[in-house]
């Protein structure tokens, strides 16, 4: 995973990636939303190792880069890919984070950004 989507890590920003979020908030599902944010969270948090930042960042990137392997404009399965990607990072950040701190804080953080959102 990391070497897969290290390609993508320069897509990576800060701006970038609200600028996406804001953009497709209504595209995506609530899940892969929450996902994301939990995603973002995390790559924030002090306590997380840099290996895991690495992965996190080569992840969003991916979501954020508008060329990719399913184009994000087709309707319904645009964002499949997207999906794909970060759940299976979520899965790698859990696993190697369970000693580090508590991913449920983030996933708290993520639904009230959700909230914020969406209004």
């Amino acid at each position: 995973m990391t070497n897969r989507y290290k390609k993508y890590e320069k897509n990576y920003s800060e701006e970038s990636f609200w600028q996406k979020i804001n953009g497709v908030v209504h595209k995506l599902g609530r899940k892969s939303l929450e996902e994301v944010l939990i995603l973002y969270y995390t790559l924030l948090s002090s306590q997380t190792p840099l290996h895991v930042k690495a992965v996190i960042i080569g992840a969003l990137g991916y979501f954020i880069c508008p060329i990719d392997v399913i184009p994000d404009v087709l309707p319904i399965i645009g964002y499949t890919d997207d999906a794909a990607v970060i759940a299976t990072t979520i899965k790698i950040v859990a696993k190697a984070m369970v000693n580090h701190c508590e991913i449920e804080e983030f996933r708290e953080k993520a639904q009230k950004t959700i909230k914020k959102l969406l209004g």
